[in-house]
Order: C-alpha cells, then structure tokens, then sequence
C-alpha cells in the first residue's frame, strides 16, 4: 500500500441523519445484522473505497470479507481520531457538517474494524478538540453517543474520551471561565525530540506563540537543544492509529488533513508553537510586514493577555472591552492576517510534523523506535471530503460540496493527494512538501509525484504529478493564503 492512495467520488453522496448510521444494504459481510430504513450511501462509499484499494480482495462479496483485517488483529487497542475540532460555525448552524467529521463515516469505519477485532480488543474513539469547545456537544451533535449506545449493547468494548486536561469558556474572543477536566485515563507522555525535531535550525526560539496568553510556557518547552511535547497515551499506547480528519482549508497550516489532524492528540496544547512572534522584517512568522502599528497592537494583545491572567474576573472584562475596541481600529482577523494566518507561517507545519513523528515512533516509556520507516505505528488514514471546507478554515469555512473518500497507509502521501484534489500546489504548502524531506525519524520516503492515486472517477492509476487538473477540485484557499499555493 506503500506509494497509491485511494479515492473514491460520488457527487450525488450525502450524510445520512439518523445516528447510528446503520448500513441500509443488507451486504454478505454483515449476513444476519439489521438494516437501516434510511438510505446510507456513506457507508456504500466506505466500503466501495476499501473494496477499490484490493483490501482482502479474495474474500470480496462473502460473509469472510474483512477488509481492514491486514492491519487490525484481534486484542488490538485501536485509536479513531476524528476531527472534533469544534461544535458551532460562527455563521452557519449546520456549519459542522463540513467543518467536523461526520459520524456516518466513523460509523463505517467503526464496524470494519470490530470485523476485524473478532471479538476481542478495544476501539476508542477520541480527541482534544479546540480548548474552548464542548466535547459533549459535538458528540450529540455527530450522534456518536447513539453510536456507543449501539456497540455497548453488542457487547463492543467501544469508548469516547475527551483528550483534554481543560475546556475553557470563550466570550468575544477571550476565555472568560478554565475548568480542569480528567483528560485521558491513559495519562501524559512528554516526549522530547531534541536534535530530531523539525525545529532545529530554525530561530524562533524564545517567541514562540502556543494555546494560552501565557507564551513563556510554550518557550520553555522549546528552547535549549529541548522540543518538547506533552501527548495523550491513548495515541500512544494503541496498537493502530486510524485517523479520520475533514478536508478542509487552514489558516496557519494552507490545509488540514492527516497531517495537522494530530495536533488534536495533545495533552496540553500550550507546548505547541503556532507561530513566531514579529513580522518577517524581524524575524517572525506572525505577518508579512510589521510596523510601528502592528508592534503596538502586540504590546497592548501582551498587557490584556497578561491582565487576564493576574485578574480573572475585571481582568478578562477589560481585555473582551479592549478586544472589540482593537478590532475597530486594527482590524478583524477574519478580514486582517495576524497571528501566523498566512502562507509565511515557518513554525506551524514544524509542530505538525513533530507530533507525527512521535505518533508513528513512539513509545510507552517517552522513547523513541529507531528502527526507520518499517518500524513505525500501524496507521490508516480515511479522509472525510464528502462536504468539505473552503475559504476561512478550519473553523470558519465555506461549505464545499466534494463527495470524496480518500484512503492511504501513509499521513504524507494521504495529504499530498488531498493537496492536489483540492486544486493546490503541493510545492507551496510546506506541511506537505517537508514531510516527505524530514531526515531524522522519516515520515516517508520518496517524492511525492510519484504517489499513484487510485480512483473511481479516472481508469487506471496515474502518478499524482500528472494528475489532470480538470478532475480536480477548485477550493478557495483562506484569504491569506490565495494566490500562492493554487495550482496554476
């Protein structure tokens, strides 16, 4: 499976709304188990994908079919991570269709791999999504507690964990109300990459930007030779890694597939760099150009961040006043790039593919594999781009209607081809086009033109490098990010 990614499109494909989402084709490898009343075409999509990528193909049509028994054995602990980033669009109520993972497209994926469990192991569905979400509402909202209503009746080890140490409570933009949640039952790893990192050589250290107002916490985890990140064990001690992430565009990263779904497998977010501090002039990644205007407008962020900190309650009523105020005068950033929300971001795709690499190698004891490619994590990648996102991703975005499954063994060769569907320049997305370079603790091997993309919609397999243009989509990019990586 090393070298092709598989796609499957169907321009008519819908979500189906009623949870658990249950198959409405009464298929041979599933002879006995009920049918659904409502039509599911996903779940036709999920398995018509499996069944193009040649999974088990001599069993194919039977009551032996078991497509993802190549990777899932039984007594495996599989780890599913969607992308449950967060519950509400900030403008349009069904805006989480095509900004989270759907639960049809879990639910398919569910039930293939509790085929391939047979009867014994554990399947945990989980994530960190934005600190300032309600993981209780995206899962009612996804239907996935119906879902592990479903399993548990059947007798399936199946659970939801919320990966996060603390959910916060946002009000105009500024986090108002901190409350301490267990986080993972299998606790925190920190892992430090050191001298593997893709951090090293770059000079940003000590203006690094995380998750919270407080910077210096993620500059402590990345200074001094040290690159430090604090990962949920749960992604760790699996046995398999299936990641289910939404296409969709990003602000920081260009898109967000495979590859920055895993920052959602953190313990504490704060140890994550999101950009350098300054404008390229001086040496950071937060904007093209800064001047005098914009150094201002950093200091007074600085003085109301700290505020919030020391004084909770007048505090953050005074920086939510300030925040609406500067806005007026600076700008809105959904109108304005700040913040490393442009195609210059150089510290983004670097915590990105850190955390893949600790994915892929890690172990249980904070230590690394050091046996290269053939000794990494097994891993599935299943992309959810049925309604995709376009414009101001990943929270924010435009609905884009694809009807695309896409499926692949590798992160890297997963989103380059998610790249070029898109209709953009794998090339210009550094996330993508640095994770088939890193030298240390490799993510893949070889170029990524090379990568055979498999699909419905086109005969034969060609190589993504001279994949047509006029099968591909035209996503719009976040405005910082327009006219620089479209594929020209």
């Amino acid at each position: 499976m090393q070298g092709a990614v598989f796609v499957h499109r169907d321009t008519g494909l819908d979500y189906p709304v009623a949870a658990p989402f249950d198959p409405s084709v009464a298929y041979p490898e599933w002879a006995g188990e009920p049918v659904g009343k409502e039509e599911n075409r996903v779940y036709d999509a999920v398995r018509e994908l499996f069944r193009l990528a040649g999974l088990d193909a001599a069993n194919y049509g039977t009551s032996a079919w078991n497509p993802l028994g190549r990777y899932v054995r039984p007594g495996d602990r599989v780890l599913l991570k969607p992308n449950l980033v967060k519950e509400k669009h900030p403008r349009d109520p069904q805006g989480w269709r095509y900004v989270l993972t759907h639960g049809s497209v879990i639910r398919a994926v569910c039930d293939y791999v509790v085929k391939a469990l047979a009867g014994s192991g554990e399947i945990i569905l989980a994530d960190a999504p934005q600190t300032d979400s309600s993981f209780d509402k995206i899962v009612k909202l996804l239907g996935l507690d119906v879902l592990a209503e479903y399993y548990e009746r059947r007798g399936i080890p199946f659970r939801l964990i919320d990966l996060r140490q603390e959910e916060w409570e946002s009000r105009d933009g500024v986090v108002v109300r901190r409350e301490k949640k267990p986080g993972d039952p299998n606790g925190a790893i920190a892992f430090d990459l050191g001298h593997r990192s893709e951090f090293i050589g770059h000079g940003g250290g000590g203006r690094y930007y995380g998750a919270d107002y407080d910077a210096g916490e993620v500059n402590r985890h990345h200074s001094g030779g040290r690159h430090e990140y604090l990962v949920a064990g749960t992604a760790i001690k699996c046995d398999v890694f299936i990641n289910l992430p939404k296409l969709k565009t990003h602000k920081k990263a260009g898109i967000t597939v495979s590859l920055k779904n895993l920052v959602g497998i953190n313990a504490d977010k704060n140890w994550l760099p999101h950009h350098t501090e300054g404008g390229v002039n001086e040496g950071g990644d937060e904007r093209p150009k800064s001047n005098f205007r914009d150094r201002l407008e950093r200091r007074a962020v600085r003085v109301f961040r700290k505020l919030s900190l020391l004084a909770p309650l007048i505090g953050t009523l005074i920086h939510r006043r300030a925040r609406a105020g500067g806005a007026i005068i600076f700008g809105d950033t959904e109108e304005v790039v700040r913040s490393g929300n442009w195609w210059g971001n150089d510290t983004v795709w670097r915590m990105c593919l850190d955390l893949n690499k600790i994915v892929l190698y890690g172990n249980r004891d904070g230590s690394l594999r050091t046996g290269g490619l053939a000794d990494r994590k097994r891993y599935l990648s299943i992309v959810d781009g049925i309604w995709a996102g376009e414009g101001r991703g990943p929270m924010n975005p435009d609905p884009k209607h694809c009807g695309l499954l896409i499926f692949g063994t590798n992160p890297c060769e997963v989103d380059a081809c998610a790249a070029v569907l898109m209709g953009f320049d794998v090339e210009k997305i550094p996330i993508v086009r640095q994770s088939f370079l890193c030298r240390e603790l490799p993510l893949c091997e070889g170029d990524w033109r090379d990568i055979e993309i498999i699909c419905n919609f086109s005969p034969g397999g060609v190589s993504l490098g001279k994949f047509p243009a006029d099968r591909c989509e035209r996503f719009m990019p976040h405005f910082g990010w327009v006219g620089h990586i479209e594929r020209s």
